[in-house]
């Protein structure tokens, strides 16, 4: 007889636990009479182990324990205890690892709704970067990048226009300046460039910007020769007056070892001396060096072109500044000037240095070199001395004025700069803070002259100078 199992509400949540019957053949104390009892046991048993599965899962998604079934179903009530009792061990561990793997489903999240958008992958932090078509660009080489400027726009001359493209007698015709005619010859035996200055013709005639000229019909031109980068290194040949085709026939020397001299651009400016103002350039004529055969040498007639430099410069000028505090005294040393204005059409100039002290704004103390005749170059290596104070050293400037000597009327001005406190400009004050900081030793530096009313109009010391 089957005995019937006890009816209890709640069972599990009191920890009672039902037996499963295995679902394997019923073995034990029967014979061959109980087999087919036996499985019919087994079968009831694997029903009972499905509704308890189906119940714990239900249970636990309502999460209420109260409210799962507290009865089991009929066809268990017939499994007697002994059968039950021979395979609760495996029931036991069956039961237990289904309420596990329940356990595990219950928690598994639901899942939420999800709005389908195109999935991304990159690196996380990573910008995100548009992605634009590629766009084909030509390849750029050395000599392409360099095409792109144009050397008349960083040309000296603010009028040029691509010489090089010109004829002479284009240039000839589209500026009416002349020519020049002159050659060149380097001697290997000796390592100097010869370079004469033969004639000029057909010059435009003079153009007066102040109507102080002496002779508006004629010209009186000489030329200036240079190798260009270096202008200051200089030659100069004699002016020839009221002419318009001048005739130089003078030959100049360059000492400069050959591959330098090949290097060099040949630099030929043609100026109109004025004796009562400044001197002004009528044209030029530039030769690279380079496109030349220098050994063998040639003549050239080439057509005179504008320059950019209306005006000549006046000149330079070499002076040395000592200082003593213990004896009070400022000493001068007049040592040489260059390329000075030409101030006399016959024989060059006659160039002499005027020094005047000036305290505050007045003129105290004067003092000159000797004259140095027939020559724009000269050398004087001459000493002078003031007497100033060191309290007075501050107020103190001094004037350098460059004239020429003429006989028949007064001097002619070349040139002219200011150091000290009303200095000309920052040239001439960094000699003057270079003196008072370098004490008992003398500072030398090269001035470049400027014209009178330069200096009147920026140092009120040069008002004062006569």
């Amino acid at each position: 007889m089957l005995k019937e199992l006890p009816r209890q509400s709640g069972w599990k949540s009191r920890g009672w636990t039902p037996p499963e019957v295995s679902c394997g053949a019923g073995g034990g104390r029967g014979g061959a009479g109980q087999a087919s009892s036996s499985t019919a046991v087994g079968t009831r048993g694997c029903e009972a182990s499905h509704y308890n599965r189906i119940s714990s899962q239900n249970e636990d998604k309502d999460g209420d324990s109260d409210n799962t079934i507290s009865e089991l179903p009929p066809t268990l009530q017939d499994v007697s205890p002994d059968r039950r009792r021979s395979s609760s061990d495996t029931s036991r561990s069956t039961y237990s690892l289904t309420r596990r793997i329940s356990s595990l489903e219950s928690r598994r999240p639901s899942s939420p709704l999800v709005d389908i958008k195109p999935i991304e992958f990159g690196i996380i932090g990573a910008k995100k970067e548009i992605v634009q078509p590629t766009i084909l660009r030509k390849t750029y080489t050395p000599d392409d990048y360099f095409r792109k400027f144009e050397p008349r726009l960083y040309s000296l001359d603010s009028n040029s226009d691509d010489m090089d493209s010109l004829t002479d007698e284009e240039i000839l015709s589209k500026y009416q300046l002349g020519m020049l005619h002159f050659s060149t010859q380097y001697d290997l035996l000796h390592n100097y460039l010869i370079v004469r200055v033969i004639e000029a013709k057909d010059l435009p005639p003079p153009i007066s910007y102040d109507g102080s000229r002496q002779d508006m019909a004629h010209s009186n031109p000489y030329v200036k020769i240079c190798l260009l980068p270096d202008q200051k290194n200089s030659k100069q040949t004699g002016v020839k007056r009221k002419t318009q085709n001048p005739v130089f026939e003078e030959r100049y020397t360059f000492e400069i070892p050959f591959l330098e001299a090949q290097r060099r651009t040949l630099l030929l400016t043609v100026v109109d001396f004025d004796k009562f103002s400044r001197h002004c350039v009528i044209g030029k004529v530039s030769m690279p060096l380079s496109d030349v055969d220098l050994v063998k040498g040639g003549h050239w007639w080439k057509a005179l072109v504008p320059s950019s430099q209306n005006e000549v410069e006046l000149g330079e000028l070499l002076l040395s500044l000592n200082y003593l505090p213990s004896a009070g005294r400022l000493n001068v040393d007049i040592i040489r000037a260059k390329q000075l204005l030409q101030t006399d059409m016959s024989q060059g100039s006659d160039p002499f240095v005027k020094i005047q002290l000036v305290h505050g704004l007045k003129l105290t103390k004067t003092k000159k070199t000797s004259c140095m005749r027939g020559t724009i170059d000269p050398f004087y290596n001459e000493s002078f001395s003031f007497k100033v104070p060191q309290e007075e050293l501050e107020n103190a400037s001094l004037v350098f004025t460059v004239y020429g000597h003429n006989v028949k009327s007064s001097n002619d001005f070349i040139g002219r700069i200011v150091i000290g406190q009303y200095s000309t400009g920052a040239p001439e004050s960094n000699h003057w803070r270079r003196m008072l900081s370098a004490h008992r030793t003398a500072v030398e530096q090269w001035h470049s002259l400027r014209s009178r009313q330069d200096c009147d109009r920026v140092s009120p010391a040069s008002l004062e100078a006569t």
